[in-house]
């Protein structure tokens, strides 16, 4: 195997879902943190759409967390994938609907006004209490067993760390087998390493910085 590189945001969700999957395959990498508000010359060079994740493989770069995470399960043992065609195929599918919660959190956070972030807020309890109605007993997405729907939503999860320090937005109270899922991803190893200690403080200053709805809730001595 190639030496694999991951370049990175401190903040950036996809780049979570794939040191999730790099850590849970036990694959030594090293990762790289750029700054996405002054990108370096080398990164504009081999990001085609001027985001992270990146994998270098060796001399050749990856692109999209998609792509990254089905190329380590083509190469790597220890598979967070179902092998029944019909399960995997909708493992996917859920992880397409993490993807539009996080679209939903991006709007959310950065709502400039009451209205919008109203509307946001109505729109992740939706979705929210879909994906209650579809968990079993756990302890994980499909069970006993971590997968890469799991790994797509621990880092949706830990927006709310931070939200929850600011208020209570209703977004997931009252979805009892949501509330175990969280807390049991936050706990996994691979979970827990896939952020620095600073991401809290980092991710609230960035919403402080969009100066949106949900910042001007922020405490001033927070």
């Amino acid at each position: 195997m190639a030496n694999l590189t991951l370049i990175s945001h401190h903040l950036c969700p996809y780049v979570q879902r794939a040191s999730i999957a790099l850590a849970e395959k036990g694959v030594a990498f090293e990762r790289i943190d750029i700054d996405l508000a002054n990108r370096p010359d080398w990164f504009a060079a081999i990001s085609p759409l001027g985001k992270v994740p990146l994998l270098k493989v060796g001399d050749e770069v990856l692109f999209e967390s998609a792509a990254i995470v089905e190329y380590l399960e083509e190469t790597e043992p220890h598979s967070l994938h179902p092998s029944e065609p019909l399960t995997r195929a909708r493992h996917r599918a859920w992880m397409e609907f993490g993807s539009t919660i996080l679209a939903d959190l991006w709007g959310f956070y950065t709502a400039a006004d009451a209205a919008t972030f109203d509307a946001k807020t109505s729109a992740l309890r939706t979705k929210f209490e879909r994906l209650e109605a579809e968990l079993g007993g756990g302890p994980y997405f499909a069970g006993e067993r971590f997968s890469l729907v799991d790994a797509v939503f621990a880092p949706v999860f830990r927006y709310f760390d931070v939200f929850d320090r600011i208020g209570d937005f209703g977004i997931l109270s009252g979805l009892p087998r949501l509330a175990a899922w969280r807390a049991n991803l936050a706990a996994r190893p691979s979970v827990a390493s896939a952020v620095t200690p600073s991401y809290p403080a980092r991710l609230e200053a960035f919403i402080r910085a969009k100066g949106g709805h949900l910042a001007r809730q922020i405490p001033l001595a927070a």
